[in-house]
């Protein structure tokens, strides 16, 4: 019974590893799906200060109390806490900031980074970039890296097209390149972006996987396009084409986020149910191999019982065999001694011859 116990404790310890993995992984999707909406309402912040509004627009207001929500809950778990509490407080610091249009831009540039940091934070703490499945490897990497990375620069890329429309001649060439940076930054996330979902649609057993990614994905790109024609960079950037495809580019971003966290928590609870199934199989088989142990104990036990009567039986016989061999008086005899018996002188001699011949 000691082999069986170490081997299922050696596949329970294994299994309620794997299954305390899988939890903090879905605790870490749960707070990236908070994420998505603050870094959107960020970038909202953002335009919204370049155009002079200082006050602290609703949807970040809404988007950081769900964080902070989160971070209450599950903070101490996917050890988030000091950098969501660091983050949290520049982005309080947003509406107070005055100056330039660049001293503006530079702020929430410094926040966005801060944001981009926590994405990297709950991928390593979940251990979501090290996660061996291929699919969700590719889906985390896109939700952690590639949409944030996405949303940042394409609202750093559609303000700098701004700003530059209305710069004067003395501030156009730095904007040039803050542009230019921005453009290159866009079209390598969404490389990377599409690259991504491609391989993980193509190498999953889910059967919803490629077709949700795939319409989302294409409203995105053309979105993206749009931005891009929007942006005209090296020309005069269109600023009521930047206007709209933000707008679509907004709507299509927030789907495809939606799509692939569901997509990801999907296969996360799978793996839970399947990693619960052999937790009771587990079970099941120990206790099986424990009644066939005990099953087999019992026979062995009874008839080695069976083995010993019968052996103490043969024993018996043989000694009563032994008391009654060739030689032995018949039973019920009486045994003589040797002065018992009387001479022999004659078979026919009658008692007076033999009297006379002792005489």
């Amino acid at each position: 019974m000691l082999p069986t116990a170490a081997l299922f404790l050696r596949v329970l310890n294994e299994n309620t590893t794997l299954r305390d993995e899988t939890e903090l992984k879905q605790k870490g999707v749960e707070y990236l799906a908070a994420l998505a909406p603050l870094v959107s309402a960020l970038a909202e912040s953002q335009s919204q200060a370049l155009q002079g509004v200082s006050a602290e627009p609703a949807s970040l207001t809404a988007a950081v109390a769900r964080v902070q929500g989160l971070d209450e809950r599950l903070g101490e778990d996917l050890d988030t806490t000091s950098r969501w509490s660091g983050l949290k407080e520049k982005i309080g610091r947003l509406p107070g900031i005055s100056g330039s249009s660049q001293t503006i831009y530079d702020s929430h540039v410094e926040v966005g980074e801060l944001a981009l940091e926590l994405y990297g934070e709950i991928r390593e703490s979940t251990k979501l970039n090290m996660d061996p499945q291929s699919d969700i490897w590719f889906l985390q990497e896109t939700i952690t890296v590639n949409m944030p990375e996405a949303v940042t620069n394409v609202s750093r890329m559609s303000d700098s097209a701004n700003m530059l429309a209305g710069a004067n001649q003395r501030q156009r060439a730095a904007l040039q390149v803050q542009l230019g940076v921005a453009v290159s930054n866009v079209e390598d996330s969404v490389a990377e972006l599409t690259d991504n979902l491609q391989a993980a649609a193509e190498d999953t057993e889910s059967s919803t996987l490629a077709g949700n990614l795939v319409s989302n994905l294409d409203s995105f790109r053309r979105g993206i396009e749009a931005a891009n024609r929007g942006a005209n960079f090296g020309g005069n950037p269109d600023v009521s084409t930047l206007v709209t495809a933000q707008s679509t580019l907004s709507t299509a971003l927030n789907a495809l986020t939606t799509v692939t966290l569901k997509e990801m928590s999907t296969l996360l609870d799978e793996r839970s149910d399947e990693l619960r199934v052999r937790q009771i199989e587990a079970w099941a088989l120990l206790g099986v191999s424990v009644v066939l142990l005990l099953v087999a104990a019992f026979w062995t036990r009874s008839r080695a019982v069976k083995v010993s009567d019968s052996a103490d039986a043969g024993r018996d016989v043989s000694v009563r065999d032994d008391s009654t061999g060739p030689g032995s008086p018949p039973a019920g005899a009486h045994s003589a001694g040797p002065y018992d018996s009387a001479p022999n002188y004659g078979g026919s001699a009658t008692g007076r011859e033999r009297s006379s011949a002792l005489r």
